[in-house]
């Protein structure tokens, strides 16, 4: 059981959380459990920001390396432990057991581990938080290159957006299922920023006039094409332990832009007041 007062609004924290863990204990996905959303929780920060893996992640992973030491300690307290003497660095974690880095045939199971020893359960905990000294001199943000392809209507002044490359460095990736799932979100979004979103205000009344879905137009199936995504290879042990960095937000960064650029490409028009719409172009 792994718990932390953060939330999961649908980028999928319940799975990288649970994966963290599982990977860090050398335990299968099944048999941890990750439990979030509650303030009786160990303290998170707010879930937004493009900052939940790193931070959260860091301390899942450093909660589970205390627990592993203290496992390791019981493992050699076991009468003929064959881990007697061993330190954390000279064990591994894997598929249920700790095991020698050196000499894998001895091992202990983790699972035998608490009957033997006696102990009902055996708990830990970790804070942690970015070093400040160690980072000041870098730059960690992620980063991304968006490429579009665009088809006007010569006529009516339509835009379709044809297709949309997303290139996107983001530290180490955890889940590529649930981070591509975050660039398609964010690069539907700035298709909807550069040709549909616009808020429209009443200056006689000061409010606004579309305030409701059914005028406030967003992209919908047949606006959105072909969206490749690229996840970048990336390393980066200054970040933070786990290497990873947000992909919330970066995916939608650049996405209007080149939407602009390539209706200017297709058409000599450079509209640079967003939405791109029809009474711009004709």
């Amino acid at each position: 059981m792994v718990s932390s007062a953060s939330n999961d609004i649908g980028t999928g924290t319940y799975t990288i959380m649970t994966q963290i863990a599982a990977q860090t204990l050398g335990l299968p996905l099944e048999a941890v459990t990750f439990r979030l959303g509650d303030t009786e929780l160990p303290e998170a920060p707010v879930q937004g920001g493009s900052w939940t893996a790193a931070s959260v992640g860091t301390a899942v992973q450093a909660a589970c390396q205390a627990l592993g030491n203290k496992l390791l300690k019981l493992a050699q307290q076991l009468a003929d432990s064959p881990l007697q003497g061993a330190a954390f660095e000279d064990v591994q974690f894997v598929d249920g057991v700790i095991r020698l880095n050196e000499d894998i045939s001895r091992r202990v199971v983790i699972a035998e581990l608490l009957d033997a020893s006696g102990e009902e359960k055996v708990e830990a905990e970790a804070t942690t938080g970015p070093n400040m000294l160690k980072q000041q001199p870098y730059s960690m943000h992620s980063h991304n290159a968006v490429f579009v392809e665009v088809r006007v209507d010569e006529d009516l002044g339509t835009v379709h957006v044809a297709r949309v490359v997303n290139a996107v460095a983001a530290g180490r990736i955890l889940n590529p299922k649930t981070a591509r799932s975050q660039v398609l979100g964010s690069v539907v979004w700035g298709i909807g920023m550069a040709l549909m979103e616009e808020s429209i205000m009443d200056h006689g009344f000061g409010r606004y006039m579309n305030h409701n879905l059914a005028e406030y137009h967003i992209p919908v199936m047949a606006d959105i094409d072909t969206i490749d995504v690229v996840l970048v290879e990336e390393e980066d042990d200054i970040v933070n332990p786990l290497g990873v960095k947000g992909i919330g937000e970066i995916g939608f960064l650049g996405v209007a832009a080149a939407v602009a650029n390539a209706v200017f490409h297709a058409t000599g028009k450079r509209v640079r007041d967003l939405p791109v719409s029809l009474d711009k172009l004709l």
